[in-house]
């Protein structure tokens, strides 16, 4: 009977460990790199027409700079996972909404 609680407990603490990972691909589809920030993971820079594979936790913030300062790219959450997310596609998004908070 312990040996069998054991073995549930290991299982429920791997799974709940391995569902709050989320991966993913950064796609960069212009002709420039694009310098990223992840806290407490690593900055990556992604080169010009290039794919990078990430598997990130679950509220894991990724940012990128405009205008020197830091501003919020995406939080992770269980949607991405399996996505391929175009940083252009996003970036440009976002400059677009910070441009008009400003205004």
């Amino acid at each position: 009977m312990r040996t069998l609680f054991l073995l549930l407990f290991c299982t429920v603490i791997t799974f709940s460990v391995s569902a709050q990972n989320v991966s993913f691909k950064l796609k960069n589809t212009g002709v420039k790199s694009i310098p990223l920030i992840i806290p407490g993971v690593m900055n990556p820079n992604l080169s010009p027409m290039s794919w990078s594979g990430v598997n990130l936790k679950v509220g894991q913030k990724v940012y990128f700079r405009y205008r020197g300062k830091r501003q919020l790219l995406l939080e992770v959450d269980e949607s991405y996972k399996g996505q391929k997310v175009n940083v252009n596609q996003l970036i440009r998004k976002r400059k677009n909404e910070i441009d008009q908070k400003s205004n």
